[in-house]
């Protein structure tokens, strides 16, 4: 493949693809199992909070994780991100409560509140703007390769072992991809650098958001909203179909997978043919994708259904991420990044709130939740179709 041998990616880059891969298996391996985990507490009613508390605090810590990218450094954030994913691995065995499991979820949240935000910025540094959706694209296959791994390797650690174990693998894959941080040099500009205080965590309201991203965070709040209602009812809809513990993965699997095929070539065509051609083709097959699912009373269309979720999400994510970037300034493009992870993470929360109310642990309620989310898809691409309004790209 010509990326391969091209100058643009150097060993910094991969790297930074290798401690994607290592901090996404980290904590997607433990998904398939915390909704038996969480019922055993007898917290079952509480499913919803096992996404959503996550990315509230995900969410609520992007202004500071932008901020601070901006100014202390791209690889402080996303040391700080790691470092909070290997501490909280360790906890979870200790766990007896329902209010200890959701306040340990809170605090893990912030893992995921760092390190993209770091990792995307610095991205967008190293690579040039004529590349930068092709590069998107080799980094979210980091991603998914994590993804796919993560929830397909964790049942069976459990059954081959503990829950507890699970938890420690866990652990020590955030302590490798912390390891990996350690390696890189930082690429924000010393001009722009400063020693951490803690008056760079007191925030002015134009240090929250940044409207020049607008446009893509909109989509991406739309896009993600059946990403968290999906997390949070699929371990339950696998087994309604018949699926055994250990496949109760095989749904994320494919869908990681078929996302992964997608990304190789996904960035390269925003590139080419524009970030709005890709997000509009990428929109209809995310609905299409919800309806297949709403559908699905067999193993095999509930797994095509996973396929082409993510041969949506694949054309999807790496084409926002591209597009938030062309729309950033250098010196606030920690912010732009973090205001469309904002938008991500409250996608996501809102996703699994309204999937666990509506779902309620009755498995014929399931069509509800698929059928919100496809709504949830449809507005996004009308908004696309009919509503975009943003500033140019800057190519600095």
């Amino acid at each position: 493949m010509p990326f391969l041998k091209s100058s643009v990616y150097t060993v910094g880059f991969w790297l930074m693809c290798l401690s994607s891969f290592l901090f996404f298996m980290s904590f997607n391996m433990l998904l398939p199992e915390l909704p038996d985990f969480l019922t055993r507490l007898g917290g079952a009613e509480y499913k919803g909070f096992i996404i959503a508390s996550f990315t509230l605090t995900a969410g609520l810590s992007r202004p500071f994780s932008g901020k601070l990218a901006d100014t202390v450094g791209r690889i402080p954030v996303m040391v700080f991100g790691s470092l909070v994913c290997f501490i909280c691995g360790f906890f979870y065995p200790w766990i007896s409560t329902v209010g200890g499991f959701l306040l340990l979820r809170l605090l893990h949240g912030f893992s995921t509140g760092f390190k993209p935000t770091g990792t995307a910025a610095f991205i967008a540094d190293i690579i040039p703007y004529q590349r930068r959706g092709e590069a998107m694209g080799l980094l979210g296959v980091a991603g998914s390769l994590g993804m796919a791994a993560g929830p397909a390797l964790g049942p069976y650690i459990t059954a081959a072992t503990s829950l507890n174990t699970l938890f420690y693998c866990s652990s020590g894959l955030a302590l490798l991809s912390l390891i990996v941080q350690g390696t890189m040099t930082e690429t924000l500009p010393p001009a722009q650098r400063q020693r951490f205080s803690w008056r760079l965590l007191r925030l002015d309201w134009h240090e929250v958001l940044e409207p020049r991203v607008l446009g893509p965070a909109v989509v991406t709040l739309l896009c993600l909203f059946p990403f968290g209602a999906i997390l949070t009812v699929i371990p339950d809809q696998s087994q309604t179909l018949g699926l055994s513990p250990a496949e109760k993965g095989l749904f994320f699997t494919c869908f990681t997978l078929s996302s992964l095929l997608v990304r190789l070539v996904a960035g390269r065509a925003s590139d080419r043919y524009g970030r709005l051609l890709i997000l509009r083709v990428s929109t209809v097959l995310l609905a299409a994708s919800l309806l297949l699912l709403t559908l699905a009373h067999s193993k095999e269309l509930f797994l095509a259904a996973a396929l082409l979720f993510g041969i949506a999400a694949g054309l999807n994510s790496p084409t926002l991420y591209a597009w938030t970037i062309d729309l950033s300034h250098p010196e606030r493009r920690g912010r732009a990044v973090a205001t469309m992870y904002i938008a991500l993470e409250a996608g996501i929360g809102l996703g699994a709130l309204l999937a666990g109310w509506i779902f309620g642990n009755v498995a014929a309620h399931l069509p509800y939740v698929h059928a919100l989310s496809t709504a949830s898809a449809l507005l996004a691409l009308a908004y696309l179709l009919w509503g975009v309004k943003t500033p140019p790209a800057v190519e600095a």
